[in-house]
């Protein structure tokens, strides 16, 4: 299937991170786990979302990161083969709709994500990827209302313009904005974010078995 997928849809997974660094990532789950917890848990994440986009296989991974020169990414042990790009600056949603309009300016579809959903896994990744070849737009929400991926063919600025960003109605005023451009959407059932403490319920239940500090 990877092949054939390969073959006739180029797709670039897109994932948006911050360094996890102790008070700079996670830091609504300090309350739970502490500065250096919440730390570990958002490196964690990260490798976790990363050796997922890889697993997929779809065509290529880039690494969106913020801040750009934070000497911990060359601390990670990160996959081989990534491409790695700056967030910059603007709000969320300035930085999603440069990340995007640069990879559908270059003729390639693209799927942008976070790291903050581990049941964003590869197969998951791979039916969005399948489905954005028959759709303009794929969308898995988050069961707070927002999005863990957002999968474009073409670009459309009002799913980023003036959104009200951490809100439990992102995934829908996204959606609508797609049908009113005009777009094909397919959606998939929601998956759970990680992002407060009474989140850490979702997370898979050997990582709670185990120390963070851990490679998944």
């Amino acid at each position: 299937m990877s092949g054939l997928l390969q073959a006739t849809l180029p797709v670039r997974i897109i994932v948006f991170a911050k360094a996890p660094r102790a008070g700079f990532a996670k830091t609504r789950l300090i309350p739970a786990l502490g500065a250096d917890g919440a730390a570990a848990l958002a490196k964690r994440l990260l490798l976790h979302t990363l050796d997922e986009a890889m697993r997929a296989d779809v065509c290529d991974i880039e690494l969106c990161r913020t801040p750009m020169n934070d000497p911990l990414w060359q601390t990670l042990p990160l996959p081989a083969g990534l491409h790695v790009t700056d967030q910059a600056g603007g709000d969320l949603g300035e930085r999603l709709a440069r990340a995007a309009h640069r990879s559908l300016e270059a003729g390639q579809p693209c799927i942008l994500i976070g790291t903050d959903c581990p049941a964003l896994n590869a197969g998951a990744l791979r039916e969005l990827a399948l489905n954005l070849a028959s759709h303009d737009a794929v969308l898995s929400p988050a069961s707070d209302g927002g999005y863990v991926a957002l999968g474009l063919r073409r670009f459309e600025p009002s799913v980023f313009t003036d959104m009200a960003w951490s809100t439990e109605v992102v995934a829908r005023d996204t959606v609508s904005r797609l049908l009113q451009a005009g777009m094909s959407v397919h959606q998939v059932p929601a998956l759970h974010d990680i992002d407060e403490p009474a989140d850490l319920q979702h997370l898979p239940k050997h990582w709670t078995q185990e120390n963070h500090h851990a490679h998944p």
